[in-house]
């Protein structure tokens, strides 16, 4: 394309109305609306490029836009391809310092998804987008099938939990679902499921065997697992503490416990 022509559909302005659109993108309730949610850097926005996922926009200086262009393919002559300023960037941003380049994706979860194998890690009302973030991509690394969300969990689709998956979020299953359900699913298929709690008297980690399938249970950080999913999993476990520390990291701990069965 011709830098012409991609100037001519540059925007300049934080009051056209589709950049006012999409900056109300970073507020969930909007997402919920829309059924939309942004990214934004070039390595999410890479990422998402190489895993081959359909945008409804991609936004950019241009700089941005043709170094991406060269690198994929991408047609900039296309209408959801629009050329912003540094200003339009900033009004878009969840960031300190843009990278002047985001995207627009549909939310896709999917529906009725069968837990009849694999590894995987279920979180259980975590708040913490940063933690959530980085246990995603914590179970991508160790190969791990996915990770199961408790509708009371934070929202994969909050910036900060994108930024902290730094990509992963592409390359294994993110499911928002009942962890009731999703348990008897997993223990109906001989999937044992094992509690994370700060208890000393439940089995240390080192205790159990290393099994083909699993599925891992993380509490919130400052409540730990519910009662009931306690109750429903098979065995609880627990991380020794061999110094003074009271507990760790939610984050830490599902590192651990994820490499630990990978």
């Amino acid at each position: 394309m011709k830098e012409a022509d991609l100037m001519s559909k540059k925007i300049s302005s934080v009051n056209n109305n589709v950049i006012k659109n999409l900056a109300k993108l970073k507020q969930k309730k909007y997402r919920e609306k829309t059924g939309l949610y942004m990214i934004e850097g070039f390595h999410l926005v890479e990422e998402a490029l190489k895993a081959g996922e359909k945008f409804i926009y991609l936004l950019g200086a241009e700089e941005a836009l043709l170094h991406l262009a060269k690198k994929f393919s991408i047609n900039l002559e296309s209408k959801n391809v629009l050329e912003i300023n540094t200003l339009v960037a900033s009004h878009l941003t969840s960031t300190k310092n843009s990278q002047d380049i985001f995207m627009i994706l549909k939310i896709s979860q999917p529906q009725n998804y069968h837990f009849n194998f694999g590894k995987w890690v279920l979180l259980d009302h975590l708040a913490d987008p940063g933690n959530v973030g980085t246990i995603v991509r914590t179970a991508d690394a160790a190969g791990f099938d996915g990770v199961v969300l408790a509708p009371e969990s934070v929202d994969i689709y909050n910036p900060k939990t994108q930024r902290a998956m730094q990509g992963s979020q592409f390359h294994i299953n993110l499911i928002m679902e009942n962890l009731p359900t999703v348990i008897k699913e997993m223990q109906d298929n001989a999937i044992p499921v094992y509690a994370s709690l700060l208890d000393q008297n439940a089995k240390q980690l080192p205790e159990f065997e290393k099994v083909p399938q699993v599925g891992i249970v993380i509490g919130n950080e400052a409540h730990g697992v519910t009662t009931e999913i306690a109750k429903l999993s098979d065995e609880k476990l627990y991380i020794p503490i061999k110094g003074q520390a009271e507990s760790l990291n939610a984050a830490v701990a599902a590192g651990i416990i994820i490499y630990y069965f990978s």
